[in-house]
């Protein structure tokens, strides 16, 4: 990589961080109306980044929140690079465990504390100020490069897909990029090569048409809090394994290489139980805990409703009862086929006298991308010249459906070259960015351009 984009990077890393600082203060949370116009401002914050560099950019309307494109065409021959990203973050609840404002972006301890700072603002605008440092230092950039920045991830991305498939000439590319991943730890970058899918669903019980008293009505009808505990329990058993019918047919046993490759990782079980604060680890019996968490299907309940919740006794017999649960899927599970078969495992434990409804939200498959390819190689040797060691390679058992969307849609493969941390705090208060890696990440990228130029188109 020329000197002078290095030395441009050094000079400037202060007013990256402030930049980035300026992005965070905007509250663009996706779920929460109240905020509609703060994501708006996020994404015309971003497209002004792009116009300030020149990029031919735009800011595309949905029928929700809108998607920021921006190109940078001008190498010919040259392959050329789609990056994806999101401006817009989760909910920042509960507020009362943020050590400061999750709005007010604070450096603490070699961090950068903000609702969005790793997820994914910070990650996204690596990729941004990367372009920056080429084109204000060399005056071009070695291959192509096209922005799809979304606003929408954190709330399933409804309109994502069919802005891909109306747009998929103008996203033509040879290969994408994402920043949504995490080191494998501290020192250890990685290249993450496979992700879960999910299949999301919200289960609803209703019974008497209000509340009862216990005493008098207990032990007459059904309870829907007692019946959702036991249909919820249905779903694995004592070893871990999921008993949705057919919910393991298509699942592809892993491969002695990759039980090797996990196992050859530098990891310390008894550093991850505390990280996370327990005593234990559960999961599927026969496998270990990277692969349970990496590349095994799974179910958990997200959130449960049911009766009385305020402070004190109060005697109640529940006329509803809900929970929201999900499943983590591996390549080759069919979201589609996962929820018929739920329907009627469920169907058969509900007890007379309660309605019950089950409500499919977003789903999408789980991807493995090859390591053997040219785009890949060039990622390794990028990450290596921005952390100064190689990356390890692994999986992930979070999910980015959009990745099989470009799969599906353009044809290509996505490198997921992830800057953050397993402790950022993502989706959780005192979300944070450990700023080195920021400032690593934004170097690695800028490696990336010139290494993926070195490749035939």
């Amino acid at each position: 990589m020329p000197q002078a984009v290095d030395d441009f990077l050094s000079k400037n890393a202060a007013r990256y961080e402030d930049e980035l600082c300026e992005l965070l203060r905007i509250p663009s949370v996706s779920a929460d109306s109240k905020f509609k116009a703060d994501v708006r401002r996020a994404a015309e914050w971003v497209a002004g980044q792009f116009r300030n560099l020149g990029l031919t950019t735009e800011v595309c309307e949905t029928a929700g929140h809108p998607i920021v494109y921006a190109e940078h065409c001008r190498a010919p021959g040259a392959p050329t690079v789609l990056v994806y990203g999101h401006y817009d973050v989760q909910p920042p609840d509960p507020l009362d465990l943020w050590t400061t404002p999750p709005f007010e972006p604070t450096r603490r301890d070699g961090n950068l504390y903000a609702r969005g700072a790793t997820d994914d603002k910070g990650q996204m605008f690596t990729h941004v100020k990367s372009v920056e440092a080429w084109i204000k230092t060399v005056g071009k950039l070695p291959v192509n490069v096209k922005y799809l920045i979304e606003g929408e991830e954190e709330v399933g991305s409804e309109h994502l897909d069919g802005f891909i498939r109306d747009n998929a000439a103008k996203l033509k590319c040879d290969v994408c990029v994402i920043s949504d991943t995490s080191q494998f730890g501290p020192g250890s970058p990685a290249i993450t090569y496979g992700l879960r899918g999910i299949s999301y669903f919200e289960l609803k019980l209703q019974g008497p048409d209000r509340d009862l008293h216990s005493g008098v009505f207990g032990g007459a009808v059904a309870n829907p809090a007692n019946a959702l505990a036991k249909m919820l329990a249905a779903l694995i058993d004592d070893e871990g394994r999921v008993q949705v019918p057919g919910f393991y047919d298509d699942v592809a046993p892993l491969s002695d290489r990759e039980r090797k490759q996990f196992a050859d990782l530098a990891y310390d079980e008894a550093e991850f139980m505390q990280a996370i604060g327990v005593d234990a680890l559960r999961g599927e019996t026969g496998f270990t805990n990277i692969e349970r968490r990496w590349a095994r299907p799974t179910c958990d309940v997200n959130g449960l409703t049911s009766g009385y919740q305020g402070e004190g006794a109060k005697t109640v017999l529940p006329a509803k009862a809900s929970a929201k649960f999900s499943f983590r899927l591996v390549p080759k599970q069919d979201p589609e086929k996962l929820k018929s078969s739920l329907q009627q495992f469920l169907l058969q434990r509900c007890p007379t006298g309660i309605k019950m409804e089950l409500i499919a939200y977003h789903g999408a498959p789980g991807v493995v991308v090859p390591l053997e390819s040219p785009y890949m190689s060039a990622a390794v040797r990028a990450v290596e010249h921005g952390f100064g060691r190689k990356p390890v390679f692994i999986r992930e058992g979070g999910s980015i459906p959009v990745v099989s969307t470009f799969h599906d849609l353009l044809g290509v493969d996505t490198l997921l070259l992830g800057w953050g941390l397993n402790d950022d705090n993502t989706h959780s208060p005192n979300e944070k960015f450990h700023l080195a890696d920021f400032h690593r990440g934004i170097k690695s990228s800028a490696a990336l351009w010139e290494e993926l130029g070195k490749l035939k188109h």
